[in-house]
């Protein structure tokens, strides 16, 4: 089962309509609410902090004898969680544990059903369902497991390109947007995540002696640790974005922007598992496919206000970035729905 620590009290709040969805899985099997909001400590449904949330989900995982809430086609025992990441530990890199970890659910719960697709750069988990659509909170809570998990075992956060969920917009539907920091769509054909294919490839970092810290703190950790919203990283890409990329600070400037040392503020990027020339990489790559998606300006105008001083530039990082041309790229797409899986 899921453990809890105290130790370490992160303060993000968890919107009142996730606390109203966890409670109605509660519900829907004539269960009462009262005992599992007193386990929690919680005196009502309302805005709660990370930990706060992380009880209600251990009180209502152990009412129910289900971590999974009784989402799935079948109940995903009490200590599954424990055993999905012992599953998944000893992999040697994401793309193993990942479908390792997509297989292993497989068993567990029956439906949905993961399945791991590699196309135009990206990595899409998509979820299969084998009948009507679930709840938001369902796929939701399925990505939230998974995603802690492969974040935590290379030790920095995957950030996520899209969501897509296959059922309608539920109420508080905003709360979704800003939860994951990545474009949200519903009423999709199916449910799916995708990040950069190219983390597949990173090395799974932690052992034996990290699972038990990390079992103590979950499901906390699950929900702010590798949140998009979390450390350095997000700060440096709030200033990037609010300036044309011709404009951007150089390395020196960013330090002395945030007041830190250059040695310091490298120190503190590679302990969030980035780099100064990366991060900058991945802003200019979503400006570039914003730029070729959702406008008509050509791909020389587009290169040159990302900061490329020839289009032979811009051509050879997209190729880097998504194994295609801009040209290529932009003609794909144009032939895709939102939610739509690209060829």
């Amino acid at each position: 089962m899921f453990g809890m620590s105290e130790t370490n009290a992160e303060r993000r709040m968890i919107r009142p309509s996730f606390v109203e969805e966890a409670l109605d899985c509660l519900r829907r099997k004539g269960l009462p609410v009262a005992p599992v909001l007193e386990a929690s400590g919680l005196q009502e449904a309302g805005a709660v902090s990370a930990e706060a949330y992380g009880r209600l989900w251990l009180a209502l995982a152990d009412a129910m004898q289900d971590e999974y809430f009784g989402l799935g086609g079948r109940a995903m025992r009490p200590g599954s969680f424990v055993m999905l990441c012992r599953v998944v530990l000893h992999s040697a890199t994401l793309e193993r544990a990942l479908r390792r970890a997509l297989r292993f659910l497989a068993v567990l719960l029956d439906d949905p059903r993961g399945e791991l697709v590699l196309a135009d750069g990206l990595a899409q988990v998509v979820l299969r369902d084998a009948g009507e659509a679930r709840s938001a909170f369902a796929y939701r809570t399925f990505w939230i497991i998974l995603h802690g998990i492969i974040c935590w075992l290379v030790g920095r956060r995957v950030p996520l390109r899209l969501v897509d969920f296959r059922c309608a917009e539920p109420p508080g539907v905003a709360d979704y947007r800003l939860f994951f920091g990545a474009p949200v769509h519903f009423a999709c054909p199916n449910s799916r995540i995708a990040f950069d294919a190219r983390y597949l490839a990173l090395p799974v970092i932690r052992d034996e002696a990290a699972l038990k810290p990390f079992l103590r703190a979950a499901p906390a950790n699950l929900l702010v640790r590798y949140r998009y919203d979390a450390g350095l990283i997000t700060n440096i890409r709030g200033r990037l974005r609010e300036l044309p990329p011709t404009d951007w600070p150089d390395f020196a400037e960013m330090a002395r922007q945030l007041r830190l040392s250059p040695s310091t503020l490298r120190h503190r990027l590679r302990q969030e598992g980035q780099s100064w020339n990366g991060l900058r990489d991945e802003i200019r790559r979503d400006l570039a496919i914003a730029a070729l998606t959702g406008t008509k300006r050509g791909v020389a105008e587009i290169a040159a206000e990302l900061g490329f001083a020839e289009p032979s530039a811009f051509h050879r990082a997209f190729r880097k970035w998504t194994s295609k041309s801009p040209g290529a790229y932009r003609k794909d797409l144009s032939a895709l729905g939102p939610g739509q899986l690209a060829p």
